[in-house]
């Protein structure tokens, strides 16, 4: 796996060459470049082999979404997505659903997936999207924001009250019922897709409610979000490098007052900085898919403490690149200022920095006192 691994590092160094910057001033990924990246296996590598994947450990998918979250954050968010689908997906479907839709996702089809909503984001009790049996059918109403690859997607995997539980169920993009809007001008991430969308007496077949339905709302909730705050916290150790590997090469390029910026004392410090959260964010993100690949009991708390770390790490690395820089990083579109748009987002997504500590906190009482 490590070899095939480095060639579809190779392969998405070579799609992605310099358009980052590009993409993020047009608020665009171009959707056949998606398509083919979905094909080849990048954007959801975990995926076993016996239903179309690449059968990627979480250690090895992890390197691979810091590597592109080192190009393109926009790019690292719609693998995060297409993750997040496939694992729900694999972990929640009958064998059925899973031969069907997973077969979809690591053939170029492309998907979102819809939690939060206007009044219910960490708080799941004010969820009010309903999925109502009706027959053969279910019935699907409710508003969901800021759902990332909403405007590219095929398929929206989307998180309901049902019944006296809850469940994911599979929407196509193009059912009756189903308004897509885009969000204009996001602070960050702005090729990601990101929309609104609407579901107005959506009919489907109640085949597309996966397991059938019923589970309990914090279990599906918790068992996705778990991928999605992995996949983040490797796309911030992705940043994180990034923004190292730029401020250290404008460093040691840059003169300033007759010697390069790296030998100027309050430069170097700085730099000194950016390597050690670097290092850190590897290691945590290291030791959280390490429990994942063991199915660990810690495999939860070690995704939100990554997720907390690499996130905070992030946003102050990107900071920092930008001071070094200085004027040389200001402009839209550069490495620097996308990751310093960007990675400010990382600290609310997937369990904003104060959802992370309140969790840990409890982690802390409940396993330490």
């Amino acid at each position: 796996m490590p070899d095939q691994l480095a060639g579809l590092r190779a392969t998405v160094a070579e799609l992605i060459g310099d358009q980052p910057g590009r993409w993020d001033v047009a608020q665009e990924i171009p959707i056949g470049l998606l398509r083919k990246l979905g094909a080849s296996g990048v954007l959801c590598a975990q995926v076993p082999a016996s239903f179309g994947g690449l059968g990627a450990s979480s250690q090895d998918n992890g390197e691979l979404t810091a590597f592109v979250g080192s190009l393109c954050s926009s790019l690292r968010s719609v693998m995060t997505s297409q993750g997040m689908a496939a694992w729900t997906i694999q972990r929640f479907g009958y064998r059925e659903q899973r031969v069907k839709y997973l077969a979809d996702l690591t053939a170029g089809q492309l998907a979102g997936i819809a939690f939060s909503e206007t009044e219910a984001g960490s708080d799941l009790l004010a969820m009010r999207t309903q999925i109502v049996p009706d027959g053969e059918s279910v019935v699907l109403n409710g508003q969901k924001k800021w759902v990332t690859v909403g405007r590219y997607a095929d398929h929206l995997v989307v998180l309901g009250r049902h019944g006296d539980g809850a469940a994911f169920i599979v929407v196509p993009a193009t059912a009756a019922g189903v308004r897509i809007e885009k969000i204009a001008d996001p602070l960050g991430c702005r090729a990601a897709g990101h929309a609104d969308i609407r579901f107005d007496n959506v009919r489907l077949p109640a085949s597309c409610v996966l397991g059938g339905g019923g589970q309990p709302l914090s279990l599906l909730f918790t068992t996705a979000l778990c991928y999605g705050r992995l996949s983040v916290a490797w796309g911030c150790a992705g940043i994180t490098r990034a923004c190292l590997t730029a401020a250290a090469t404008h460093a040691k390029h840059r003169r300033q007052s007759g010697k390069p910026l790296a030998q100027h004392q309050l430069i170097a410090g700085h730099l000194a900085d950016l390597l050690t959260a670097e290092q850190v964010c590897a290691r945590v993100c290291q030791h959280a898919s390490q429990c994942w690949d063991a199915s660990s009991p810690d495999m939860v708390i070690a995704a939100v403490l990554a997720k907390h770390v690499s996130a905070g790490h992030a946003a102050r690395s990107a900071a920092t690149a930008v001071q070094v820089l200085a004027s040389a990083g200001a402009q839209d579109g550069h490495v620097v200022a996308r990751a310093y748009r960007d990675a400010k987002l990382m600290e609310i997504i997937e369990g904003s920095n104060e959802i992370c500590q309140l969790i840990l906190a409890e982690h802390a009482v409940s396993a330490h006192a």
